[in-house]
This record gives C-alpha cells, sequence and structure tokens, in this order.
C-alpha cells in the first residue's frame, strides 16, 4: 500500500468513517464522536438537514436530533466558534477562553458596539433569566440581512462571543442566552491557558482528530505569530523525543505523525459508500483534501449560479477509502421527498460500488425525513438511470 493510501485509512479511521458505529451507538456515541473530532460546526442551511446532525448522522447510525439537544441540556457540550459556529466538548472549554479574552477588550466582533445596551442586557438575563433575541424585539426596526441585525441582537452576539454570555440551548435555532455561571458545570476548568498549553491542545487535538496532520492545519484560521512559533517549538521537542516523525506526500506538507501509528497496520477498508456534508470535518480544509484525496472539493452555495459545476449544495461522496465525486439533492420534506438533481462521479469505481450507492441514498433520504427519491438529473450515468428504474 503506497503511503497515501495508508494515510488516507489512518485518517478516516480516526474520523470514524471507515466502518459503521466507530463510536458506538446513541447519546454516548455522539458526545464520543464530537470528543474525537473536536468540534461539529452549526450551519442554517437546510437543503438538506443541517451540518451538525449530517456530521453526526454519518458516524452514529442510530443518530437522532434529541440526541444532541440532551447533550447540551447535560453540559457536556457547549457552542463557541472553532473555525466557525460550532459544538464543543465541555471539557474543552478553557480553550475557548483566549478568543473570548481578545474580543473582551482588544477589539470587537462588531464594529458598532453598543457598550450601555451591553450592559441593559446582562442585567435584564441576570435578573429575568435566559433570552431569546427576539425577547428584546424592537418593533420600529427594520432589517434586509444578517448584517442589519437590531442592535440588541449585535450586543447579544458580542457578549457571547467575549465569553459574557452563553448559549445555554436552541428553541428550533433560536439561540437562549445565559450567564455562564448558570450553565457551566462545577467540574469545568476556567483558568486560561497560556500560549503553550494552547500549543498543545491544538496539537493533541489534531492528532486525536486525523491522525497527522501538518503545522498549517494545526494552525487552521488561527492568527497570530507567536502561536505558530509555539505550535512549531511543540513540535520540534517531539521530533526530538521521537514521540512524533514526519512524513510527506509528494508536492505536499509535512505531516506530523506518532511513529508507531504510521509503522501499525492499516486500517481495514469496506465496500462502503457515504454522503457527507459540505461541512464535514473531514473535507472543511481544502488543501488537505487535495494533497491527500486527490479531491478539490468546494462548496458552491456562496458562488454566482453561473461559476457553479457541480451544484448548488453538492455533497462530497466517500466510497471505500476514497472521493469517488459529488450529489446534488435536495430534501422537499413536506412532500416526503429527496430530489436528486445532479451525480458526478470522479473515480473509478467497482462492481460493488451500485449496491453501496443504492442502500446510502435510500438511507439518506430516511435520514432526512423523505420516503420517496425524484430524479430530476439528466444524462447517462448509469447508477442514476438503475435507480431510477427501480423506483
Amino acid at each position: 500500500m503506497s503511503l497515501a493510501g495508508k494515510l488516507r485509512r489512518i485518517t478516516l479511521d480516526r474520523q470514524g468513517l471507515l466502518k459503521s458505529n466507530s463510536f458506538g451507538r446513541g447519546k454516548k456515541a455522539v458526545l464520543r464522536a464530537i470528543e474525537r473530532l473536536g468540534y461539529v460546526q452549526i450551519d442554517t442551511i437546510s437543503v438538506v438537514a443541517r451540518a451538525h446532525h449530517h456530521v453526526l448522522w454519518s458516524r452514529v447510525d442510530n443518530y437522532q436530533p434529541k440526541f444532541l439537544e440532551r447533550l447540551v441540556k447535560e453540559r457536556k457540550l457547549f457552542e463557541y466558534w472553532s473555525h466557525a459556529a460550532a459544538w464543543l466538548p465541555m471539557s474543552d472549554y478553557r480553550f475557548a477562553l483566549p478568543r473570548m479574552r481578545k474580543l473582551n477588550g482588544e477589539r470587537d466582533w462588531f464594529s458598532d458596539c453598543d457598550r450601555k445596551l451591553q450592559r441593559e442586557i446582562l442585567q435584564r438575563i441576570e435578573i429575568d433569566g435566559p433570552m431569546r433575541a427576539r425577547d428584546f424585539a424592537d418593533p420600529d426596526h427594520r432589517s434586509d440581512g444578517w448584517w442589519e441585525w437590531k442592535p440588541a441582537k449585535q450586543a447579544l452576539e458580542q457578549l457571547f462571543m467575549q465569553g459574557e454570555l452563553m448559549v445555554s440551548a436552541r428553541e428550533g435555532f433560536q439561540k437562549l442566552y445565559d450567564l455562564p455561571q448558570r450553565v457551566l458545570p462545577d467540574w469545568v476548568d476556567t483558568r486560561e491557558p497560556d500560549i503553550d498549553e494552547f500549543a498543545a491542545h491544538l496539537v493533541d487535538a489534531n492528532l486525536q482528530a486525523h491522525g497527522f496532520a501538518s503545522l498549517v492545519s494545526m494552525t487552521y484560521l488561527r492568527k497570530g505569530k507567536a502561536l505558530r512559533s509555539a505550535v512549531k517549538r511543540l513540535l520540534d521537542g517531539r521530533l526530538e523525543d521521537r514521540s512524533l516523525t514526519t512524513v510527506s506526500l509528494e508536492g505536499g506538507a509535512e505531516l506530523y505523525i506518532d511513529p508507531q501509528l504510521l509503522d501499525s497496520r492499516a486500517p481495514r477498508c469496506r465496500a462502503q459508500l457515504r454522503i457527507l456534508s459540505p461541512f464535514d470535518n473531514t473535507v472543511i480544509q481544502r488543501q488537505r483534501g487535495r494533497e491527500l484525496f486527490d479531491f478539490d472539493y468546494q462548496i458552491e452555495c456562496y458562488l454566482p449560479e453561473d461559476r457553479r459545476e457541480y451544484g448548488y449544495f453538492c455533497l462530497p461522496m466517500l466510497y471505500r477509502d476514497r472521493f469517488v465525486g459529488r450529489l446534488d439533492c435536495k430534501a422537499h420534506r413536506a412532500e416526503g421527498c429527496l430530489e436528486i438533481k445532479s451525480l458526478h462521479l470522479e473515480q473509478p469505481t467497482d462492481d460493488a460500488f451500485a449496491g453501496a450507492f443504492r442502500r446510502e441514498i435510500l438511507s439518506f433520504a430516511a435520514f432526512n425525513g423523505c420516503d420517496q427519491i425524484r430524479i430530476d438529473a439528466n444524462g447517462s450515468n448509469r447508477f442514476l438511470q438503475a435507480l431510477r428504474s427501480e423506483l
């Protein structure tokens, strides 16, 4: 097996995508999955199931949204910013503190921040308990988009980002804000890490989630030369004591990996297809996808329509240990129908692919609350033709 092939299997195994129920089943499996991944991104787009549910369904066969809701209610997860809005393990709370502190004094999340309004909101929540943005509604305010949120909404988000408020729950998709002292469990470590502790957290979290990582991926969207230097210093120390070694793919970055993991037998791989979320932890870093999987993935909903090649919300398709294509579909929940708009296959497949595709698309439809599949895609794709004739 090539080095690239072995690394692909290592990272997919760590991500819980090589076999069914790598983390077990039920609510406990959901927590184990998030603890391994480090975060699960929250996204509002609902063309198909929202990203956080989709990512977890891909790893826990009997996943239900109520599992995530209960873990939040039990204070085992908290909501904050990773590279984007995310649910994170409560045990990692202290590593969110550096960003909170930076936004509480050095700079604001919003350019126009009303300090007086923030103080008034904090006082009201302290007295009245958890509140939503709409509890501060201004009937005379008009908004055309999120960039024109009413001042109270901006103040709530500023207080949330700087750690003076937390999201205690969501009602529908509405955030419920409360004071940290009423949300954080007693056991949570609230000491802010120094830069070396934070660097160690980034290194360990990336190695745990992926099995290996480059310096660039470990510091992905983390600003500051001092932090990058601290991470590099830590990595150099681990190379020196031989707890880490390095490998490189042709034309790719230097990758840090535990030598024992590198020398171990590659995880086994089954003829299984997975339809993943565009925000899945495995594909979120585009450079890593290009170097390791030879798969240049970009979500296209943010592109103008005339620049889209694969579709508004094209979903990456993982078969065995390779990304083989993209599927563009939409869940019409009121009709109970999953619409397939296009299927693009970019890698050769074997005889087992057709059965794997059928099983996954039926499972994906059910996950999205659909008991019918409508195929609108044109062309000669034989997998869609076979599915259309069967349906």
